[in-house]
C-alpha cells in the first residue's frame, strides 16, 4: 500500500472488481507493469481473482485478517482524490 497506484488500485477494488486491462487504461501503464502491482496485493492476500475465460477480475479480499484495517484506511480516502466516478464511468464503456 506504500505505492500510489496499489492504493489507488485497492481504493478502486473498493468499489468495483476489476481486469488488468480496465487498470491499464485507466493509468495509462503497461499490462505487464500493472501485474506487478497486483501481484504485490495478491500475494500479501489483500485481493482475491476471480478467472472468467481468458480474463481475471480482481475484488478486495474481504475474508482477509487485513480487511478492516484495509477498509478503515480506504474509507478515509476520499473518492475523488482517486476520481472514482470517471474510472467506473470508463470502465462501463470496456468490454474485455
Amino acid at each position: 500500500m506504500g505505492d500510489k497506484t496499489r492504493l489507488s488500485i485497492l481504493k478502486i477494488l473498493d468499489r468495483t472488481e476489476c481486469c488488468v486491462c480496465h487498470f491499464a487504461e485507466v493509468f495509462g501503464m503497461s499490462q505487464s507493469a500493472i501485474s506487478q502491482h497486483i501481484r504485490r496485493l495478491k500475494v500479501i492476500g489483500l485481493i482475491s481473482e476471480d478467472p472468467r475465460k481468458q480474463w481475471v477480475f480482481y475484488s478486495l479480499n474481504t475474508d482477509s485478517e487485513h480487511y478492516p484495517f484495509i477498509k478503515a484506511i480506504l474509507d478515509r480516502i476520499p473518492d475523488h482524490l482517486v476520481d472514482i466516478d470517471a474510472i467506473e464511468a470508463n470502465m462501463a464503456g470496456m468490454s474485455c
